[in-house]
Parts: C-alpha cells; sequence; structure tokens
C-alpha cells in the first residue's frame, strides 16, 4: 500500500515541485547522513588546507628569515613561491578531474601536499624552503578543482547546494584562523618547523577521510573523450609564471625594472601568454580555457570583478599582518587574538549566508559586499597613530569576512551552476585560477607601491599598499554594479538537464514541421480566424 500511495504521489507531483524536493534532498550518491557529512568534510578541507599553508606562512616568516639567514630582499618568494605554483597549474588539474574523475586526483593531491610540507619541516637552507614550498603547491593546484568539480556534480541547484557551499566557503576563514594559530603558537613557544609539521597532520587525516568517503567517479568519466591540451599547458603555465615572478621580484631587483633579468622575463612570459591565447582559441581541439565559457550572460564582467578582488584579499591579509606587527606592535599571539573575528565571523557568515541565499537576490548581496571590501582597507589606511584596536581594526575584519565569504559563496554557485557536468572540473579552476592569480598580481604590485614609497617611511609605505587595496576594489564595486545580475540561488534544472530539454524542445519541433503539423505555440498565437481546422487550443 505504501508503494501504491508513493506512485500516486509521483505522478501528482507538478514539475516545479519536483524540482523544489530535489533541490532539497541528499543526493542519491550517499547512502547515510554520515557517508555525506564525511564527503562535505574531506572536500572542505580543500579550503582549509590551502588558507593553512598560506596565512600561517606570513606569521612564521620572520623567524624562518632569522633562523635561515635569509636576505632581506628574498623574503617574499618563500610566501610567493607557494600562490604562484598553484594559480599557475589549476587549468591543467582542472583537465585533468575532468578527464580521470575528481576523486583521483582530490587524493592524489592530498598526497602529494602532505610529503611536501613534511619535508619542508626539515628545511636548512633557503634554496630548500623555496623548493618545498614550490612543490607544495601542485597540491592544492590539484585537490581545489577536483573539489568543486565534486560538488558541483553531485549538488544540483537549490537551498541543500547553498548550505554545503557555504559550509565550504567557511572553511576559508577557519583555515585562515588556524594557519595564524598554529603559527603563532609555533614562532612563540616551539620551532617554526612545528608549523609545517601540523599542516602534515592534518592533510593526513583529510587524505584518509577522503580516500574512503569521496565516491569515486572515475568509470563515469571514461569514455568522454576528454584529451589534455599540452601546449596550451606549456604556454600558460609558463608564461604566468614568468610574468608574476617579473612583477613580484622587480621591486626587490638591483636597477628595479631596468634590471636585465626582470624585463627579459616580462617580455618572455608576456609572449607566452599571447602564445596562450592564439593556442586555446585557434589551435587546441579542447582547450583548457574554451573560449564560449565567458559567453554565458555576465561571465566576462564577473571575472573581472573577482580578480580584483581576491587581489584586494592577497593585499589585505599580508599588509594587515605587517601593519599589526611592524606598527601596532603585535605578537605572534597577539595577531592570533586580533583575527579571531575574521575566523568567526566567516564561519557565521558562511555558514548562515546557505540558509538565505535562495531567498535574496544575488546582486544586492554582492554590493553589500563590494561596499565591505573598500570599507576594510580604508579603516587602515586613515588609521592614525596609536590606533585602537576596537575602533579600527576589529571593523576591518568584520568588514573583510562580510567581503570575501559573501563573495566566495555567491560567485562560486553561480560558476558551477552554470557549467554541465562535464566541465565541472574547468569550473573549479577557473574560480581557484581567479583567486590565486588575482592575489599572486595584485601582491606584487603592492610590494612594488610599498617600496617605491618606502622613503616615506614604514608605515605610510604600508598605507599606500592599502590605498591600491581601496582602488582594486572600487573598481570591482563598479564593474559589479554596473555589469553584473546574479538572481536568487534557487532550485533549478541543472545546465544538463536544461541542455536535454532543449534538444527534446527543437527535436520535437522539427518532427512536427516534418509532418506538416503547427507547433502548439504558433497555433495559440494565430488569430482563431486564421487558425486550420482541427487546431483547437
Amino acid at each position: 500500500m505504501e508503494d501504491i500511495q508513493r506512485s500516486r504521489d509521483d505522478v501528482a507531483e507538478t514539475p516545479e515541485a519536483r524540482i523544489e524536493r530535489l533541490g532539497r534532498e541528499r543526493p542519491d550518491t550517499f547512502q547515510s547522513k554520515w557517508a555525506e557529512v564525511g564527503f562535505c568534510f574531506s572536500v572542505a578541507m580543500s579550503q582549509a588546507l590551502t588558507e593553512y599553508f598560506v596565512s600561517g606562512f606570513t606569521v612564521v616568516l620572520p623567524t624562518v628569515v632569522k633562523d635561515l639567514h635569509i636576505p632581506a630582499a628574498s623574503t617574499t618568494w618563500p610566501a610567493n613561491a607557494f600562490s604562484l605554483v598553484v594559480c599557475a597549474f589549476l587549468l591543467p588539474a582542472g583537465r585533468l578531474a575532468d578527464m580521470y574523475g575528481g576523486y583521483p586526483v582530490y587524493v592524489a593531491g592530498c598526497v602529494w601536499l602532505t610529503i611536501w610540507a613534511l619535508i619542508a619541516g626539515f628545511a636548512q637552507n633557503e634554496l630548500m624552503l623555496d623548493f618545498c614550498r614550490a612543490l607544495q603547491g601542485l597540491g592544492p593546484a590539484a585537490f581545489l578543482p577536483a573539489s568543486l568539480m565534486l560538488l558541483g556534480s553531485i549538488y544540483r541547484p537549490g537551498p541543500r547546494k547553498n548550505l554545503v557551499f557555504s559550509i565550504y566557503g567557511a572553511m576559508a576563514p577557519l583555515g585562515f584562523f588556524a594557519g595564524i594559530f598554529f603559527a603563532g603558537v609555533a614562532a612563540q613557544f616551539m620551532t617554526w618547523r612545528w608549523y609545517f609539521f601540523i599542516g602534515t597532520i592534518l592533510t593526513i587525516i583529510t587524505t584518509v577521510i577522503a580516500y574512503f568517503t569521496i565516491p569515486s567517479d572515475i568509470e563515469a568519466r571514461k569514455g568522454l573523450g576528454i584529451k589534455m591540451d599540452w601546449w596550451g599547458t606549456a604556454t600558460s603555465c609558463s608564461g604566468l609564471i614568468l610574468v608574476v615572478f617579473a612583477i613580484t621580484d622587480s621591486a626587490h631587483a638591483p636597477k628595479g625594472w631596468a634590471t636585465p633579468y626582470i624585463y627579459v622575463t616580462l617580455i618572455v612570459g608576456v609572449l607566452l601568454l599571447a602564445a596562450a591565447v592564439y593556442v586555446e582559441g585557434w589551435v587546441a581541439e579542447m582547450p583548457l580555457l574554451p573560449f564560449d565559457m565567458f559567453e554565458v550572460k555576465y561571465m566576462k564582467p564577473l571575472v573581472l570583478a573577482l580578480f580584483f578582488t581576491y587581489g584586494s584579499l592577497g593585499v589585505f591579509v599580508l599588509y594587515a599582518t605587517f601593519y599589526m606587527t611592524d606598527i601596532m606592535g603585535g605578537t605572534p599571539i597577539q595577531l592570533v587574538a586580533w583575527y579571531t573575528p575574521l575566523a568567526l565571523g566567516g564561519c557565521i557568515i558562511a555558514t548562515t549566508g546557505g540558509f538565505v541565499l535562495h531567498l535574496i537576490p544575488g546582486t544586492i548581496l554582492v554590493i553589500i559586499a563590494g561596499v565591505c571590501w573598500i570599507i576594510s582597507p580604508l579603516l587602515f589606511a586613515l588609521a592614525p597613530e596609536g590606533a585602537n584596536y576596537w575602533a579600527w581594526v576589529f571593523p576591518a575584519m568584520i568588514c573583510a569576512t562580510i567581503a570575501i565569504d559573501t563573495t566566495f559563496n555567491i560567485t562560486n554557485i553561480f560558476i558551477t551552476t552554470s557549467m554541465p557536468s562535464k566541465r565541472q572540473g574547468l569550473a573549479g579552476a577557473l574560480i581557484n585560477s581567479l583567486l590565486q592569480l588575482g592575489i599572486a598580481v595584485l601582491l606584487g604590485v603592492a610590494d612594488i607601491v610599498a617600496s617605491e614609497t618606502a622613503g616615506q617611511g614604514l608605515k605610510n609605505s604600508y598605507k599606500n599598499a592599502f590605498w591600491l587595496e581601496v582602488a582594486c576594489a572600487g573598481v570591482a564595486l563598479i564593474v559589479l554594479v554596473g555589469f553584473v545580475k546574479l538572481n536568487k540561488a534557487e532550485s533549478a534544472m541543472t545546465t544538463d538537464e536544461k541542455e536535454a530539454a532543449e534538444a527534446e524542445q527543437a527535436a520535437g519541433a522539427s518532427g512536427a514541421a516534418d509532418e506538416g503539423v503547427i507547433p502548439r505555440q504558433e497555433v495559440e498565437a494565430q488569430p482563431e480566424e486564421k487558425r486550420p481546422a482541427g487546431t483547437d487550443v
């Protein structure tokens, strides 16, 4: 009787009600709620681990520089090498996930990060540390696009996807805070090497849980015919590395931009990126970044805005740390306390956002976030001598967490929902490429600004970097307000379902035309006296 009743309910269910129900239900991939919890934890840890190895290193960097006798001109490279490699290899890694599945690429990235995080803890000199930090970056380059691919392909548009993506976003500020916390404890009470050892332990835990809880999609990816774009990989990766290297190192080169190795690497890098554009647009059979991705409505201006907003994030994180350490005299443990609002606020905002994203238009939320992107660095830029933490830094941290988490969640949902399942790995790569590339490029520009204005004093040079961030955030807000419109993240058909429905409708219209049958829409549009006989509506 129950089966009969359920069958009747299914028959009576309208398409709209079915879509709404599916948008709230647990995906069939998971046999129990604990399987889903384990999956969400392991995949969301990709955000936490990446932020851990970015944020915490800025705190232990002064101790590392002193212990390994790293020259002042080389201090940016142990920090930048990680993000540079991540942003350079995200697109090829996203293609590997599309080819072989998100599961094997995700687990492989976790294993790789575990190995090089452990080795970094035993670094004996600057070269060894730089080498380890660069190779660490290949781990997140693999598991970041794979994580978004898995989330985007398993969860369909609706409240459940909003909540899961919000949890995913909440792990970023949590990982950011964890990095600062353990780095502060290690730098002040132990040795900086424990920062890497603790990171190794966290990565091992993530790897084990991911291996047992992430559903394998290897079989589903077989037979899709997706191929690697080797020419695009070679030109884009090498071009990005050379350009970002030139921008970042120019501030500390002997003659600045006039230093031969700076302008040579910049010219070669630009030429390689131009070659990459040509290869992707006119040569590659399956380009890493197909141009038709940007045909999605609002995608082009959104990508431009995200480049500037994520770049603002990189400037804020590094120079807020420098300002609070060098100008406000904060110890590593004090930095942990001062960054607490950013972590707690991020967890609260990101998690609760999952319950309202289907109720409030995304445009309103990204405009609020855009204003917060401006206020946060503006408070540091205007802070007077001896500025009070509660009056200046605390509200800056609150605005920063509103800006970061709101932007990250809304845009991730929009981009992944706009792509078919076969391009979810590419969507994840695009999102994280914008994040890491924006940070790497604008952080290099901020370093140039701070170095060129060092004669004004350390405090003013930091403030100039914050003014640069204000300008970048302002450009992003103008683009978002003027050229981007995002709707509510409601339950809806997936992109694959929409494409299938459109194909079916087109086939039906073609068949009707072949048989001489007038489509219903045309019949309804005709005046009653001109309708053919037998076409009552």
